[in-house]
């Protein structure tokens, strides 16, 4: 704590709270059957692996803490990985576009109609966490992406968000291995802010808005200039890498899963679900 003022000691002891608050009520709007679904989607556990609770049942704000806690088994660290890139590479083949910065120009007016539409309730205090009305997905580190350490974000989106960043990166990886294999991963650079992680964010980017799209948990961003190097094997270079996940953000832009935005300043892709595929995805978890 050494450096920070009484305020930023009382920000940061919030922003704890709340992720508590929204992981505790993720797992109560899921149920146990949802708590599962969950862990899968975040890597925790493999298709085909055994998953008790196969039926929703009622839960305590308690039980569904510790239920979470249980699915996440020992295993596969996913946070673990090579340093850096290696050097050199093999070339990738990929679509090149004359222009990312003209082709991904979705603005925030657009991107913040789509979040406010379809996400969260922004969430100030731990009143607002656990009055949401959506479910939200914790997001970790999985064989699809990686998340970075997030100093301004929490790790939380909706379902349909994080879908859309799974499916992302599998096509990533999918698509190195189809070309000569590589084995890398995207990186996740923040997820679900807050009226108060936003607010310690300006201090650093004054072009940090308050009217974020981030804060409906619809939003993340990817980063275009570093990747997740998990072998040496089959080297690649950034700008391949770069090039290669320029051409699957177009493929899921053009059928109208996304809208993106490139950010130059922060060396990102800023990422926001759209509202179409929302019952699409309703569908599926029923069934």
């Amino acid at each position: 704590m050494k450096g920070l003022d009484y305020k930023d000691v009382r920000r940061f002891k919030m922003c704890g709270l709340v992720a508590l608050a929204i992981t505790a009520v993720g797992a109560l709007s899921w149920g146990a059957a949802g708590c599962a679904q969950s862990a899968m989607a975040s890597g925790l556990f493999a298709e085909g692996d055994s998953v008790e609770a196969a039926e929703p049942v009622a839960l305590t704000a308690d039980d569904s803490v510790v239920s979470v806690l249980l699915l996440d088994r020992p295993g596969r660290d996913f946070n673990a990985h090579l340093g850096e890139m290696p050097p050199g590479g093999r070339r990738l083949r990929y679509k090149p576009v004359p222009s990312v910065g003209r082709l991904f120009n979705d603005s925030n007016y657009l991107q913040l109609q789509a979040a406010a539409s379809m996400g969260l309730e922004p969430v100030a205090t731990l009143r607002d966490a656990w009055r949401l009305r959506r479910p939200v997905v914790k997001v970790r580190s999985c064989g699809d992406y990686f998340v970075d350490t997030l100093t301004h974000s929490l790790p939380f989106l909706v379902p349909e968000a994080e879908t859309l960043l799974r499916d992302i990166g599998r096509q990533f990886r999918d698509s190195l291995a189809a070309r000569g294999g590589g084995d890398y991963r995207i990186k996740v650079t923040s997820l679900l802010r807050t009226p108060m992680t936003i607010a310690k964010l300006r201090r650093r980017n004054r072009n940090a808005v308050d009217s974020s799209a981030h804060q409906y948990g619809t939003t993340f961003d990817i980063s275009y200039m570093k990747f997740i190097c998990d072998s040496k094997k089959v080297p690649r270079t950034q700008s391949d890498l770069k090039g290669l996940l320029t051409e699957i953000l177009v493929d899921m832009r053009d059928s109208g899963r996304c809208y993106v935005k490139y950010e130059r300043k922060q060396s990102c892709f800023h990422i926001t679900v759209r509202g179409e595929n929302r019952s699409d995805y309703v569908e599926k978890t029923e069934i």
